[in-house]
Order: C-alpha cells, then sequence, then structure tokens
C-alpha cells in the first residue's frame, strides 16, 4: 500500500511539472512606429503676465536661478521652449494688472500715438531675456484688452468691446486700426529689447467677461480684426483666439477657415480647454495651440496623485490628451510661478525669499524637457487599456516615448520598434520626480517596461 501510494504521489508531481505555465499572465504588447508622422510639435511653454514675473525677479539671487532652472533648464528643469507674454492694457502697474504701452488717450484714433515703454513690462522684459540665454526662440505676446479708451464700456475690464467692429458704435470713433498698431509697437519695444516677438495674438478668452481685463469678440468680429492685423503683423505670426473653452475655440476657429481673408492671415489657432475639454483637433490644417489651462482648485497642492484633479498625474492626463486627441502642435501651461493657492508649477513666498515645487512641474516636465521643438509625434498603440501612450521623434535623431500607467497595479509591457535603440528612462510618482529607472529595456525590436502603479514613465531612444 505504501508503495502504491508513493506512486500515485510521484505521478502527480509529474503531471503537475509537466503543465503548461497557464496561470502566468502574457505581457501586454503594443507598437510604435518612428519612420511615421503625425503633427509637428512647436514646443511647450507657460507665462508670468499679471506681475508674476516680477515676483521671480525679486528672489535672492540663488532662489531666482532654481526658479528659472526649474522652468527652463533642459536638463535640470522641465526645459520649457515657448514663454507666453501678456500684452497690457491697464493704466496703471499695481500686481494682477498689466500696464499698458499707452496707458492715456491720445486723442482719439487718429491722434499721433503716445506711447510710453518702461523697458520693464512688469518684469517680463527680464524674464525673456534671461528665457532667451536658456535657448527660448518663441515668444507669443497675447493681449487680454485694448485700453479701455479704445472699447465702448470705458474700461480695459468687465467684456465690452473694441469700437470700430461690427455691430459697434463709440462717440470716440473707429479704434481697430489704432490697436493693431498698439499690438505692433509692443512688438517693437520688445525688438528694441533683443526680444523678437514670434506670434501676436489681438485677444484672450472672447467669449467670457471677467473683473479684470477683458474683451469681446464675436465671431464675426474675431475674422473682422483679423484682417486688419494680419498685413500689419508680418512677419510676426497671428494666432487667434485664445477662446475659453476648446469647443468654442472651434467655432472661432470653423469662422476664420470660411473666410479666404482672415484664413490667409491667422497662422496658429489657439484654445483653452477651461469651459470644456479637449475632445478632437480644431478644424483647420494649420497650427494649434492648447495656449493656456490649468487644473482647477482652491488650494495649493504638491501632491502626485490625490485624486483631487489638481495634482500632477491630472496634468499628466491632460498633456496627453492634449497632444493626442487634440493633435495639437503647442502646449502652453498658465502660471509657471505664483503666490498663495496657486495652481501654477511653482509657489513663490508671499513676502518671503522662498519657493515650492508642485508635482504638475515634473508632470509637464516629462514631456517638455525630451520632446524639443520640430519635433515630430509619431503612431503609437498600447497593448493594455490602462496605459496611455505617445512618442515622438526629435530632429537629432533621438526619440521619445511617453507612457502613463492609470492602473492602480504595475503593469508590464511590450512595445514592437519599427527603429530600435539605447534606452534611457525616467519616471515620476508619489515618491520619484523623473527619477532615473532601469525598468525599461530594449532587446532587438521590442521595448519591454515594467511600470510602476499610477506612474508617469518617459524613455529616450538614442
Amino acid at each position: 500500500m505504501r508503495r502504491l501510494l508513493a506512486l500515485i504521489v510521484a505521478g502527480l508531481a509529474l503531471s503537475v511539472l509537466a503543465m503548461p505555465a497557464a496561470q502566468a499572465q502574457p505581457r501586454a504588447a503594443g507598437s510604435i512606429t518612428f519612420r511615421h508622422s503625425l503633427q509637428p510639435i512647436d514646443g511647450f511653454g507657460f507665462s508670468q503676465a499679471f506681475q508674476r514675473a516680477a515676483r521671480i525677479r525679486g528672489l535672492s539671487p540663488g532662489n531666482q536661478r532654481a526658479v528659472l532652472d526649474l522652468l527652463l533648464n533642459r536638463n535640470t528643469g522641465a526645459g520649457l521652449s515657448i514663454l507666453r507674454l501678456g500684452i497690457g492694457s491697464s493704466a496703471d502697474n499695481v500686481y494682477d494688472h498689466m500696464r499698458s504701452i499707452q496707458p492715456v488717450d491720445p486723442g482719439g484714433p487718429t491722434a499721433p500715438p503716445k506711447y510710453v515703454w518702461d523697458g520693464d513690462d512688469g518684469g517680463q522684459v527680464w524674464l525673456a531675456k534671461h528665457a532667451k540665454a536658456y535657448g527660448v526662440t518663441r515668444f507669443y505676446a497675447d493681449a487680454w484688452s485694448a485700453p479701455g479708451y479704445m472699447k465702448d464700456n470705458g474700461n480695459d475690464a468687465n467684456g465690452g468691446t473694441l469700437c470700430g467692429l461690427q455691430g459697434t458704435t463709440c462717440a470716440s470713433g473707429d479704434w481697430r486700426q489704432a490697436y493693431a498698431d498698439y499690438l505692433v509697437q509692443y512688438a517693437r519695444f520688445y525688438a528694441n529689447e533683443g526680444i523678437g516677438i514670434t506670434d501676436l495674438g489681438f485677444t484672450n478668452e472672447p467669449d467670457l467677461t471677467t473683473s479684470y481685463a477683458s474683451m469681446r469678440f464675436t465671431l464675426v468680429q474675431a475674422v473682422e480684426f483679423a484682417k486688419i492685423l494680419g498685413p500689419r503683423a508680418r512677419p510676426m505670426k497671428v494666432a487667434c483666439c485664445d477662446a475659453a473653452g476648446w469647443s468654442q475655440q472651434i467655432e472661432y476657429t470653423a469662422a476664420i477657415e470660411a473666410d479666404p481673408l482672415a484664413r490667409a492671415q491667422v497662422a496658429t489657432h489657439t484654445g483653452h480647454p477651461y469651459r470644456n475639454p479637449v475632445t478632437g483637433p480644431l478644424p483647420t490644417n494649420k497650427r494649434t495651440w492648447m495656449s493656456e489651462w490649468s487644473p482647477n482648485g482652491t488650494t495649493w497642492n504638491e501632491a502626485w496623485d490625490d485624486n483631487s484633479g489638481y495634482d500632477g498625474f491630472a496634468v499628466a492626463q491632460n498633456i496627453h490628451e492634449t497632444l493626442t486627441t487634440g493633435q495639437a502642435n503647442g502646449y502652453v501651461f498658465w502660471f509657471g510661478a505664483s503666490l498663495g493657492a496657486t495652481r501654477g508649477l511653482i509657489q513663490l513666498g508671499d513676502g518671503t525669499d522662498s519657493y515650492r515645487v508642485s508635482k504638475r512641474l515634473w508632470a509637464l516636465a516629462s514631456y517638455s524637457r525630451f520632446i524639443r521643438p520640430d519635433a515630430v509625434r509619431v503612431p503609437a498603440r498600447a497593448g493594455d487599456a490602462a496605459l496611455k501612450v505617445s512618442a515622438y521623434r526629435n530632429v537629432d535623431g533621438s526619440r521619445v516615448v511617453t507612457i502613463l500607467n492609470t492602473a492602480t497595479t504595475t503593469v508590464n509591457t511590450d512595445f514592437t520598434l519599427d527603429v530600435p535603440g539605447r534606452p534611457t528612462a525616467y519616471v515620476t510618482d508619489t515618491t520619484r520626480s523623473m527619477s532615473a529607472t532601469d525598468t525599461v529595456q530594449v532587446r532587438g525590436r521590442t521595448l519591454s517596461a515594467n511600470l510602476a502603479p499610477r506612474s508617469l514613465t518617459t524613455v529616450v531612444l538614442r
């Protein structure tokens, strides 16, 4: 009997050893095609309008340099490549205002201009010069409003409309051409400071009335003014219209595209996903930018993934959707650094020489440091539904893959590459901020990655 039992046990053991490893989960497989091209990438950026640039300049030299490095350094920071400047309209220069280059009515729209230039522009000239030293060449100047005397409400805030546009009449006359000249003169002042404005916008959120600098444009009026500004602005690229919602920007873009003369003048279509998110590309073959966004929130947040909706993970998701679903050519975050309960990337001390960094910065840096201007997005497909993957080819030959793991578990995945390379990988999650990782390997034409839960991994192939 003992011998019989021993034979049975041995047979069972052999049967177990002979069983295929059916319990092992197969690796999810995807593919990346670097030889094919989707949309070109103009760059990633930020703004320090409304006196925020002056707040960075007010830090001690050491902290000032540290904040500039975090935003602009390609080796240790985000390496941002677009600076969005605010064209002022206010008569004063207090915090949260932007001073006009012509704060006083010169005597009507046909009177000789009385421009005033302080060489500072709320600290933006100082910042632009530093940005240029870091290698930035794309400077987008955008106006929130015309000076109040050019508008039908007599105020640079609270909406109102530029005098002379269709449907608007003012006792002071038609200010359309004077406003176009005003915008061009702003760029000339920057040129005199050694900064070339490359992109010029005449409106910000024309679909909203706000208590701060704001000005309304209907679709018809935006088309009308684009045809006035365009010929005066050359060789700068005219941008329009920075609508507060992506759906609203679709309407502005469609209106401009429907008018042959306006279509010829607008080089870049710009929108914000505040009122509604990016759900698809703008209806144009011209360049498109997500030109301002930061997540909603009422407190300063440094977390990577706390389910608040304004943590670093939320920003990473927004970038991915903007570049893939929205097929945008540029991504410009709102404030790089600001005070208090900011949703910016960095919080500056209010009255103190200090700063703090949000994981939002590292979410953006995971893209912006490695995907450089004139890169091209290429087709990328994930084998696992929990993964959000996009891929890019830089002009220097390097290739970039970004993988956002939305799962709460580790995901092992493979990608078939049409062009192999040697990988360097960086991971951002709750405990790491763009930290080097050895969890990505390439063997032959297969890229294999072991992705931490709720993490963003950037892979650079050379």
